[in-house]
């Protein structure tokens, strides 16, 4: 991966912002928005492969992400604040426009910065999760979900950490690297803690290795996991007070789901994605991957690369 660079940007506050950049020589620019327990490292396939088809590709780690500076204050760490940066990163390096592909959590950074700037996006795409409007989404509360669900526990501040704490942070990366790679949700019982669900001899995924769980674990290692557990877990109530009749998102978009991410199966999340978001965002293409899982874009780079190609072939840049 030589041939995608690092750099730092700053931003409001002083806060050093990592970007990887690479295909710097485009003006056709996609801007990558991870999900948890992922940084930039988790875009690599998409990067390489799309930067050689012409494209620039750029990726940040989020404030208090990977080699980002935390915030001051953990609190300072807002579905907002994140936009802001990526704006200033976006300035810093003179681009106007981009394509914004977000996976997991980084679809609803996606969606905050298509309804803060619009101005600014000519389509996205998600990967399992889907559009919402800020505050507004089919995530929004976890009163229906059970008590070891793993949101609902990682929410509750403490739990999480006193968890995780038992381990070092490429363990953590590896359980929930594992948990997340399954279709099912991860719940524990009443007495059991998330990082219990793990069996310790479980392999990792086929299509994860252990040179990339290094690369995850020395990131973590340096930002540990607090601002991660308020970005997104403990900031799902954030509310943009956009009425919901007011909002269209008339740009082309793409989501791909997979088939077997254990996503799907949260309440109300397969009606919304197969039924209500295309009521917000009419020109959007729905792609399943039957094999897929939540980790879709690392599990099966190929596809996911031709997908977003084609995507962005006939729909963006003809």
């Amino acid at each position: 991966m030589d041939q995608i660079k690092h750099m730092f940007v700053e931003v409001e506050g002083g806060l050093r912002i990592h970007v990887a950049d690479t295909g710097a020589a485009s003006d056709k620019v996609l801007l990558f928005l991870h999900g948890f327990p992922e940084i930039w490292y988790s875009w690599r396939h998409q990067m390489i492969s799309l930067s050689k088809s012409g494209y620039r590709a750029i990726a940040v780690d989020y404030r208090g992400y990977g080699l980002s500076d935390p915030p001051p204050r953990t609190e300072d760490a807002t579905y907002a604040s994140l936009v802001g940066d990526l704006i200033a990163v976006l300035d810093s390096l003179d681009v106007p426009k981009v394509v914004l592909i977000g996976k997991d959590f980084g679809a609803y950074v996606a969606s905050w910065f298509e309804v803060l700037h619009p101005e600014k996006v000519l389509g996205f795409v998600t990967l399992g999760i889907p559009f919402a409007v800020p505050g507004k989404g089919t995530s929004s509360s976890t009163s229906s979900f059970p008590e070891g669900f793993y949101v609902s526990r990682w929410r509750e501040p403490g739990r999480a950490e006193a968890d995780f704490g038992r381990l070092d942070a490429k363990t953590v990366v590896r359980n929930v690297y594992i948990l997340f790679s399954g279709s099912e949700m991860p719940i524990a019982a009443e007495n059991q803690e998330i990082m219990d669900l793990v069996d310790p001899s479980t392999p990792l995924p086929p299509w994860f290795t252990e040179e990339d769980l290094e690369a995850y674990g020395a990131l973590y290692q340096k930002s540990g996991f607090q601002t991660a557990l308020k970005m997104p877990y403990r900031s799902i109530d954030e509310q943009l007070e956009v009425p919901l009749s007011e909002v269209r998102v008339n740009i082309p978009a793409l989501i791909i789901v997979g088939g077997k991410d254990y996503v799907l199966k949260m309440p109300g999340m397969e009606y919304y994605i197969n039924n209500m978001v295309k009521e917000i965002v009419p020109d959007l293409k729905t792609v399943h991957l039957a094999e897929g899982t939540h980790f879709v874009q690392e599990q099966l780079p190929e596809e996911v690369n031709q997908l977003i190609l084609d995507f962005l072939k006939a729909r963006i840049w003809p």
